[in-house]
């Protein structure tokens, strides 16, 4: 299959209704082959594309660690070049493709998830741009979802994103921190229950339209649940 016809072979089934079914799809064509298109798809300016090519990505690399795991490194160093000032660009859905594929893959995870909270360390690699410290919080609460273990090391690194003036910010703070059960942040997050500021988080396969204090008060239940010494 030719590249373009390829590209819009994998734009046809991250359009269609039916995400389970484009996966299994896609993990029945040359997976080397199907990387191009999806790196291209996450700069999609349609949300819901852009959304499913970070979940098809993580799918696709997880499945190709299992055959080559160098393979499968050399996607995540060049999602890391994408992010990198030499690279020339912006990189934009790296940081999300980069957290949905360590959240999908345990080994790559261990190795690299140590590079992807440097990204929000001001002593590491940290991102300036703000769009991009989106796809950051969402691809370490991706991570979190998965792996929550991993990410405890990072968490004095986060809780300044809680009194960032964009809402956004905030809003992916409050559940990457409801996630991390960081109990610490408890008084911040009582405060930002009021935060009626709104933003689509994409979780579960699916856009949602939620207020920074939905988040909040969804991370403080979870932490009553989980209460230290309940």
């Amino acid at each position: 299959m030719r590249g373009r016809v390829l590209k819009q072979r994998v734009f046809d089934l991250l359009s269609s209704g039916d995400l389970d079914r484009a996966l299994k799809e896609l993990l029945g064509l040359p997976l080397r082959k199907v990387l191009n298109p999806l790196f291209s798809l996450l700069y999609s300016t349609r949300e819901e594309i852009k959304w499913r090519a970070v979940t098809a990505m993580g799918v696709v690399v997880a499945a190709l660690a299992r055959e080559d795991m160098e393979e499968a490194r050399v996607v995540v160093r060049r999602l890391m070049w994408n992010l990198n000032d030499e690279s020339g660009g912006v990189g934009w859905g790296s940081p999300e493709a980069f957290g949905e594929i360590l959240a999908r893959n345990g080994a790559l995870a261990r190795e690299y998830a140590p590079i992807l909270i440097s990204y929000a360390r001001k002593d590491g690699n940290y991102l300036e741009m703000e769009t991009l410290q989106r796809g950051l919080l969402w691809g370490l609460a991706r991570l979190s979802q998965v792996r929550p273990h991993l990410m405890q090391v990072g968490l004095p690194h986060l809780l300044a994103y809680l009194d960032f003036p964009d809402h956004h910010l905030r809003g992916l703070c409050a559940w990457l921190l409801g996630l991390l059960r960081a109990f610490r942040a408890r008084t911040v997050l009582e405060a930002l229950a009021r935060d009626e500021s709104s933003l689509t988080v994409y979780r579960n396969g699916r856009l949602e339209n939620l207020s920074v204090g939905e988040l909040a008060q969804e991370a403080l239940e979870r932490m009553t649940v989980h209460e230290p010494g309940g």
